[in-house]
């Protein structure tokens, strides 16, 4: 069976992003804005309680620190900053799913830093190390470096389903 994955909880202050009460009901899981390119507490909030509500599996969505550009802009930072600033957001989206007795199902890395680790082992290594840490799947694309690196690793597993 084919599971619907989105992204949610892209609204962020006044600005609203996305029709997430009506999606929700219609998907299995859901990838969580955790704040760098969208998102704030209060919205990563109402989308835990809304996944909640609606039996929806929670992933975490992080990306590099880009509010002005959605996450798309491509950036250079060393391998060490890449897992804290992924650990960071990861843990403020767990903070949440802890607090409504929720699991972390996985993560998948946002916009150009998902497209940067596809072909970068070094941006890939980082994306892992940090994931490790949460034991929890991985979305990587198949036939690129995701796959190649991800697939190493003990704890990391590479989800290979259809993403929209």
């Amino acid at each position: 069976m084919t599971k619907i994955n989105c992204d949610m909880g892209e609204s962020f202050g006044i600005y609203n992003a996305g029709n997430d009460e009506q999606i929700m009901p219609l998907i299995d899981v859901a990838n969580v804005a955790c704040g760098f390119h969208a998102s704030d507490p209060n919205h990563m909030r109402k989308t835990v309680e809304l996944a909640k509500k609606n039996k929806v599996k929670v992933g975490a969505h992080p990306s590099f620190p880009d509010l002005q550009g959605f996450g798309r802009r491509e950036m250079k930072m060393p391998k060490l900053d890449l897992k804290n600033m992924i650990m960071y957001q990861v843990g403020a989206l767990k903070a949440f799913l802890d607090e409504y007795n929720m699991p972390l199902n996985h993560i998948k890395p946002h916009g150009s830093l998902y497209v940067m680790a596809s072909k970068d082992e070094e941006i890939a290594r980082a994306i892992a190390d940090a994931v490790e840490t949460f034991n929890v799947s991985i979305y990587g694309m198949a036939n690129t470096v995701h796959e190649k690196i991800y697939k190493k690793r003990k704890k990391v597993r590479l989800y290979r389903g259809i993403l929209c």
